[in-house]
Order: C-alpha cells, then structure tokens, then sequence
C-alpha cells in the first residue's frame, strides 16, 4: 500500500529542525503532575478536540476516573486507551465532557471497555495530530480536527475490523444518550452532558453526526442489560453484560449504549471516521460535518489544522533561549489559546445563556470561561496579542448578561457552574478597558457589573454573602470551612477595578464606594501572626489560628485552595498600604521573602502567582524578582509532562510562564502597569495588531555575557533609559524596542 502524505511528511526531517513555532509545541507537556492538558487534536480555540482517553478501567491504570477524583481524560502517566473522546476540557480543575468515545478493534466484537481497552505504543501529538499504536489489535489510531468537526483514521491488519461508539462511558458526571442509525455510512444522535464540580443544574446536551467512508459489512447498537438469564438474543460474549442489537436499528435509548460497525479489512486498510457537533441540533452538527468536512481527506485536514497553529503561534517570534525553553514557551502559547473556545455552529447559532432559546452571532460566540484563574494573567495577555479575539471574548460575556441578568463566573456551553469565589468578570473586563479595548458596549458592561456589586445577598448569584460584605465591609467566617476571607478578597479585587471604571466613565460616587470598600482588606491584618486572619461576625478573629493551616489543598478555615501565607499578599491594587500594615518596606520585603524561603509560595494554584513580582514596587528590591521568577521557570516548568506547576487552569499556569520569559508581567488586574523581570530569550518579536497598536512590532532585546546574566542592569525603551521597574500598556505598545542590559550580581 503507498504510503500516505502525512506519514511522508512525518518521517521528513521538519521536525527535527523545528524551524517553525507550531514545531516546539510539546502537546504532552502537563499531562502528569494534575496539569490536566491533553494531547488531543484540537484547532486554535475550536470548540473540536479529539482526545485519546485512557483514565478508565484497566488494573496497569495509574490512574483511574472512577476512582478519584481526575479531571481529565488523559494521562501521560496511564497506558490503556478506549478511544478517541470528542469535545473535551483542557487544563479544568473539574471532570466534565470526554464523551462520545470512538474505538477501533480487531477480532471478535467486544463492547464491554474492560474487555475492548488496549495498551499502546508510539504515541505522536503535534498540534492538530495525535496517533497511536494499539498493540492488543495492531491498529494505527489517528486523530486530527477542524474547528467543530473531528477526523480519525484507524489502519487495520488483515482480518475482522471493528468500530465503536460508546455513548455510555466519559469523563462527565452525567449519562444518557439516543442515538439513531441514519443509513450503513451515517449515525446521528445525542448525549446529556454536566453537572461540572457536582453543579446538579449545570447539565446540557451534545449533538452529533458520524459518518465512515466505507460501509460496515454489519452494524448494530448495543446496550448494557439487567439480569436477564433465559433471554435469547445475541450478547457481548466476553462480558456477557451487553446486549447486541443485530436487527433493529431505529432509534436507541439508555444510560449505556452505543454503536458498533464491523468490517473485513485487508492489512493496512484504513478506514476514516468523522464526526461533527452542535450544542444547538443534530441539524446544525451535520451542517458543521458538511461544510468543514465535505469529504474524507485525512492529510488535508491535518494541514489545515497545523497552518492555523503555526499562523497563531507565529503572532510571537522568539531567538536564542535553550531548545526546552523554547518549547515550554510556544507550548504555553498553544495551551493558552485552547479555550476559552468557540461555541456558535458554521450558521452561527448556539444556545443562549441559561436558557432553551437559540441565539445567532455574526463574530465568535465563546465559552468555557474559567475566570477566577484567567482574569489575572490572560485577559491581558489576550489583550495584548490578540485584541480582536478578546473583545469578541467580552463581547460575550456582556451578551450572557443580556440573555441570562448576570455576568458569568464559570460559564460552562451556556450554563453557570457557579464554581470558585469572587466577582472575575470585572477584573477581566476593566482590564481589556483601561488597557485600551474600548469597541463593546460599557455602559451594559458597567450595568451589569453594578448589579453584581450591589444586589443584595439573597438575590446575589455572584456574591452570595454579599449581605455581611456590605454592611460590615468583610465576609465573617460562620461555618468552619466556608473561605469567607478568600471570598472577600475577591470582592475587594473586583470593587477597586469597578471604581477605576466608574471613575473613568465619570460615575464619581460609585467610584468612591467602590474604592473605599476595596481597602476592606485592612480589617483583616492581623498584627499578632502578621497575615490575614479570619474574622467571625463580631469582629474578633478566629481563634486558635495556625496560617499553615491548609498546605497541599487541605482545607483551611477561611481560605480556598489555600492558606493564610497563600493569600496574604493578595492585596495587589494597595501593595504600600498592605505594606504600612506590616510595619514599613523592609518588614514588607523581609515577610514576603520568608514565603519564598520557607517553601510557603504554591506557584501550582492562583492567589500567590504575582508575588515574586510584589518586591519590584520598593527600591532597591527588584533583583528579588528577578531572582526568584527565573528560579521558578528553571524548577516548575519543563519540557517533560510534569512540565506545569500543576492544575493549567485554562492558560493561566502558562501565560505567567509566557509573559515571565518575555520580561513583563501585570501584577495587578486593572492596573496598566507591567512589572519588569529579565528575559529568558535574547531576542523577542511581537507582532501587534495595528488596528488596536499602530506602532505594530515590538522588539524586545536582551544583552548579556551568559545564561547566568539574570539581573536588570538597564532597560532602554524606545532608545531612552527607564528609571524604574514597571512600564505601563501605553508605554510597551508604543515603544518599538525594549534593551535589556542584563549582568550576573545584582545591584
């Protein structure tokens, strides 16, 4: 048989040369260490992933899902694939989606995945390809995707071939499925999806169309029976707990069912399967099959998907730097722009904000909004780089508020999860704004961040202990484990970016209130441990107290995902007032040294990520940072897959890793001000979008004698030298060049 374009293509030495961005990206980096990537096939922000899932049912698995508590649906850790899942989550804290699982087999037909699941070997993952060899069947699995639709290829021996749909297995939380045999190529269907961080409201459905290029010599259903001894009909004989379905192919309901297509195959046939998807109809995922899709073109599709990543990645070319920190670098950028997604089908429709009504867009319609992790680091990144992306991002948000009455706070395809504290849509968007993205409607956009600042507790879906915010400016602790201060530093967060806007817009008495209830914090400032300490409604504070209370995720009174030390510092819109508290600069500066120094700093979760930036707000303190960071980019991110700290959290672990190799990194949401640290590559260009920075190209330099050169020793920008360690948004897009002269001891 010839050998295929892409298989040519791969055996090519491109790979070797990585010559081009999309050639660093190392798709398997963070899918151990609970960083939950994936290396599936997915397009830049395509709603389309095809995943291999191996978290289920074999006694080798490392891992499995329904075991613990495992929020993805692959891990580099396990060797026991059951298929390919179509539409799935990367980098989420949570176990959703991973369904509508497609297995290729060989030999007699199983459909029991403790039976049909397969070790394999030689697994490949560029962005947009994955592949595999199955060394139960010796079957070539194959993945590639368009936008909404996703591609496999499975290369058979010769003999009996075999291709199932399993509706009834996934990574999500709920079950059930109908599925209907359309004709001997095609299968259309459905399948009820949700309940994201145990949500029991947050449920929606998936709709799909599957269509194989060659008709099965057999095909049926099957579903998972009762007791049922005396029955006659045909079983999965090797669990005896299926029923196949041989005769009948109507239509097929249940909790755990699925399709099975059998073929006789000639060694090294391949057989191409595509599936579209709709969050909207079965309609409208045939539309989206149909029209990115028309045919069956593996290589083709492949291209495609891997010339969008490289157009994309290219927005940032990089020099110098070690080859791993190269990949880590456009690693993070390809992980940073998997979601949030796109939701709308190719005639734009989608499924409005919880609500059974259809909406149409003319732009992108997004979804999987993380938002208590991204509103610190990737909504200005995503500002930066690509503008028009975020607006359209914004752009929904707002459009979420018109259709559902709030903004959202963990939107997952069109229903609120509700998950983790705070108010971060206002922190995302006054960032984007004050940054210099002003094309979406703000006063909607001030509108309903006003009704989530100011709506009573029992009505409030943002602050639902709003009540105690308001009337005694902090959030008491009234049941042990209720993260009533990680709550109010949320708030606090939220309500000092809201007064910026409010004062921006001229609304000067809501910029008042909102500023002053920012400073809340200081109710908190315990002098006796020197960190904040709950508070109970009397405004005594919790006794006893231990600030360690709650390392490694254990629970913690007061705070989430946290401790005391974790969030101390979180003050990052009034860092010289929360220094005045600690006694002056140098008490500041030598507490928040000893996190470091005493291994409290968790670079794996968000409350602390900014603070080794925190020491360049005080003189002579700089070099700390830039100490610290390359320290945390040289242990925590490698080109290995425990290369991120931990959870991605949806590009947020990897844009500080971006936005720090560069040189720059914002601090504090809704500040424009960037904190300088000394980059990690000797030549950095940043293509910008001329329509929002007319400047165009950035070009950041770095001059140094070795990779031991760590600390600033000047920075130049535009050709002038800067006196200080931050530089605003107005300044960076305007600058042309950035000179760092770099040296290896510190001031």
């Amino acid at each position: 048989m010839k050998k295929t374009l892409l298989s040519l293509f791969l055996g090519c030495n491109l790979w070797a040369s990585a010559q081009q961005p999309v050639d660093y990206v190392n798709p398997f980096i963070g899918t151990s260490n609970y960083g939950t990537t994936n290396p599936g096939a997915v397009c830049p922000q395509g709603m389309m992933s095809v995943t291999p899932f191996n978290v289920m049912g074999s006694k080798t698995n490392r891992f499995d899902k329904d075991s613990q508590w495992w929020s993805t649906p692959y891990s580099s850790d396990n060797r026991f694939f059951t298929g390919f899942a179509h539409v799935n989550l990367s980098g989420v804290g949570c176990p959703e989606l991973g369904s509508l699982l497609l297995m290729p087999t060989a030999g007699e037909l199983a459909v029991d995945y403790h039976t049909y699941g397969s070790e394999y070997t030689d697994e490949i993952a560029h962005p947009g390809y994955y592949s595999n060899m199955l060394t139960k069947y010796g079957i070539k699995a194959e993945a590639t995707a368009t936008l909404r639709t996703g591609l496999s290829r499975f290369t058979f021996p010769k003999g009996k071939g075999n291709i199932l749909l399993n509706l009834g297995e996934g990574l999500t939380n709920e079950s059930g499925a109908t599925v209907r045999i359309v004709d001997n190529t095609e299968i259309e269907g459905s399948k009820l999806l949700g309940t994201f961080c145990y949500n029991p409201q947050a449920v929606f459905r998936i709709y799909f169309v599957m269509k194989v290029n060659k008709a099965p010599k057999r095909m049926g259903y099957w579903k998972k029976q009762r007791d049922m001894k005396g029955v006659e009909a045909e079983w999965d004989i090797h669990s005896g707990k299926y029923k196949l379905y041989t005769q009948y192919t109507r239509e097929m309901s249940g909790d755990d069912i699925g399709v099975w297509l059998t073929y006789d195959t000639e060694e090294n046939e391949a057989v191409e399967v595509k599936l579209g998807v709709s969050f909207v109809s079965i309609e409208n995922a045939r539309e989206n099959m149909e029209t990115e899709q028309p045919g069956f073109d593996f290589d083709k599709v492949y291209t495609a998907a891997r010339t969008q990543w490289n157009q994309e990645l290219s927005r940032i070319m990089v020099e110098g730097g070690t080859l791993d920190e190269r990949t880590i670098f456009y690693t993070g950028l390809y992980h940073l722009l998997i979601h949030p997604n796109i939701l709308q089908d190719v005639n734009g429709a989608y499924p409005q904000m919880e609500s059974l009504k259809e909406g149409h867009t003319t732009g992108n319609r997004y979804t999987v909004f993380s938002l208590w992790d991204t509103y610190r680091n990737v909504s200005t990144l995503m500002t930066l780089l690509y503008p028009e992306r975020q607006l359209d991002i914004i752009r929904t948000m707002i459009d979420m508020y018109k259709e559902n009455g709030w903004l959202p706070k963990w939107e997952l395809y069109g229903r609120e999860t509700f998950t983790m504290e705070g108010d971060p849509s206002i922190p995302y968007i006054v960032d984007a704004w004050m940054r210099g993205l002003r094309t979406f409607d703000v006063e909607t956009a001030y509108e309903a961040m006003r009704k989530g600042a100011t709506t009573p507790g029992a009505s409030n879906l943002l602050r639902p202990d709003a009540d105690d915010y308001f009337s005694l400016g902090y959030v008491p602790l009234r049941e042990k484990y209720d993260n009533s201060v990680s709550h109010a530093l949320e708030y606090y967060i939220a309500d000092w970016n809201l007064s910026r806007l409010a004062e921006a817009l001229g609304k000067k008495e809501d910029a008042k209130l909102f500023h002053q209830r920012s400073m809340g914090y200081k109710k908190y400032y315990d002098k006796e441990f020197g960190t904040l300490r709950p508070l109970l409604p009397d405004g005594s504070f919790l006794t006893p107290f231990d600030p360690k209370q709650g390392e490694n995720f254990a629970p913690s009174p007061g705070f989430h995902e946290g401790n005391s030390w974790n969030y101390t510092f979180y003050v990052p819109h009034d860092i010289k007032g929360l220094a005045k508290l600690m006694g002056g600069e140098k008490k500041f500066v030598d507490k928040l040294q000893m996190v470091f120094d005493k291994g409290y700093y968790d670079a794996a979760n968000e409350p602390d990520i900014a603070y080794p930036y925190l020491f360049s707000y005080f003189k002579g303190e700089a070099w700390r940072t830039q100490k610290i960071v390359r320290q945390l980019l040289k242990e925590k991110y490698h080109n290995a897959p425990k290369g991120v700290p931990g959870n991605e959290d949806a590009g947020t672990m990897s844009a500080w890793a971006i936005l720090s190799m560069m040189g720059f990194y914002p601090a504090c949401p809704g500040d424009v001000n960037y904190v300088l640290t000394s980059p990690v590559f000797d030549k950095v260009t940043i293509q910008l979008d001329k329509k929002y920075y007319p400047k165009g190209e950035l070009v950041i330099e770095s001059q140094r004698q070795s990779a031991e050169d760590i600390y600033i020793k000047e920075v130049r920008v535009g050709g002038k030298k800067l006196n200080r360690f931050t530089l605003s948004q107005e300044e960076l897009v305007h600058a042309g060049t950035l000179l760092f002269t770099l040296d290896k001891t510190h001031p």
